[in-house]
């Protein structure tokens, strides 16, 4: 497969096979953002414990992998790969409460039930945020295959009808 000059050769790693094996833009994300979800699913239930510094070896195989906590009790004893402190010893931040995380959480559903309301391609902007969220408006113009200017100005009024949902 020849790199083209604009782009980066892209890899998708077989753990089965301990290499990287190249593959197109397309296969990449299609392989990826399934492993992310999987990867991020598994993390929220606390069995996966994945060092940052190897998230591009997550091939969403939890079972076989040996950052995988398992399924059974987690021990407040594991570490936490970030600090290596136990898990014992992180607290919850007590200046969130519950209230303001559900409100929070019914804003943000409420602002992407409009999007997708306003914007056929909704889904396709949010999965390109959620899978890189540095991504600049041109980038994301560019991936669509639309007028930097166009999404830009969509953009604009987007932001403007949030804010009348948000009252502000």
């Amino acid at each position: 497969m020849a790199k083209l000059d604009n782009q980066r050769q892209r890899f998708i790693y077989s753990r089965a096979l301990g290499e990287k094996i190249p593959c197109t833009e397309a296969e990449f994300k299609k392989f990826y953002r399934e492993a992310t979800r999987i990867r991020k699913k598994e993390q929220y239930y606390g069995r996966c414990k994945c060092p940052k510094k190897y998230i591009w070896a997550c091939d969403g195989d939890c079972d076989n992998c040996e950052h995988h906590l398992g399924y059974g009790l987690l021990s407040l004893d594991a570490s936490n790969t970030d600090t290596g402190e136990p898990l014992a010893d992180i607290y919850i931040d007590p200046s969130k409460d519950m209230e303001s995380i559900i409100s929070d959480k019914l804003l943000l559903e409420q602002l992407i039930q409009r999007f997708r309301g306003l914007d056929p391609r909704a889904d396709d902007i949010l999965a390109l945020w959620t899978e890189d969220d540095t991504l600049s408006d041109r980038e994301i113009a560019k991936s669509l295959n639309i007028p930097q200017r166009t999404f830009a100005d969509h953009m604009k009024k987007y932001r403007a009808e949030f804010r009348k949902i948000r009252g502000h």
